[in-house]
């Protein structure tokens, strides 16, 4: 079913108190997926739309330490593929990018969000119809918030002086990280020729005057 309302906590899926379990390795970079992380890195989640092809893009940066996909902004406790689909989660698909600022910065990150999908798509991305389809940008911490909120403002300068609609984009701090099963885990290194739903809106994210 593919739904664009979300669900309350009260109608969502009750999930399950089993965690989904984790490669050891990410069959890329060749490093642990889960925490404890290298004190040098930061943090940040994700949502382009499918989950696949955004962990691609950023697992290729220089300066990513490592990524992985799965669910959150939502309800259900460890949820299923399935049960992220049928929209009775609350989640979206995300990726989470464990990243060394010192060598990438979070604006280097935001400018490829911003120009590698749609944010003004809503309940969606392209052909992808869904709540889980939905962009979304979730902080681990505090002093992200500004520079999102600062680039986002950006974007919106550039999409209206292209005659575009409003962004959409869902901002907040970041929730539980509920990985998705192992075969999603960078599912396009393992299947080259998968579905890649990444498509941008032309527009690039103008540089910030005062980057600090």
């Amino acid at each position: 079913m593919k739904t664009r309302n979300l669900p309350t906590a009260e109608q969502a899926l009750p999930g399950r108190d089993t965690p989904m379990p984790v490669p050891p390795a990410h069959a890329v970079l060749q490093r642990p997926m889960t925490p404890p992380f290298p004190e040098d890195c930061a943090e940040i989640h994700l949502g382009m739309g499918c989950f696949w092809g955004a962990e691609r893009l950023f697992w290729q940066m220089d300066g990513v330490w490592v990524t992985a996909v799965g669910y959150g902004g939502g309800y259900t406790p460890n949820p299923t593929y399935e049960e992220v689909c049928s929209g009775q989660t609350g989640h979206a698909e995300l990726v989470r990018i464990v990243f060394q600022p010192e060598k990438l910065s979070l604006e280097k990150l935001l400018q490829a969000f911003w120009e590698n999908h749609d944010p003004t798509q809503g309940m969606r991305q392209g052909n992808d119809i869904g709540s889980q389809y939905r962009s979304c940008i979730f902080f681990t911490e505090a002093n992200q918030a500004d520079h999102i909120e600062a680039s986002r403002a950006r974007y919106q300068q550039a999409l209206d002086a292209a005659g575009r609609g409003a962004i959409t984009t869902e901002v907040g701090p970041a929730g539980p990280f509920y990985y998705a099963e192992a075969y999603h885990q960078q599912y396009l290194h393992k299947n080259p020729q998968g579905y890649c739903g990444l498509g941008g809106t032309g527009i690039c994210l103008p540089p910030d005057a005062d980057p600090r």
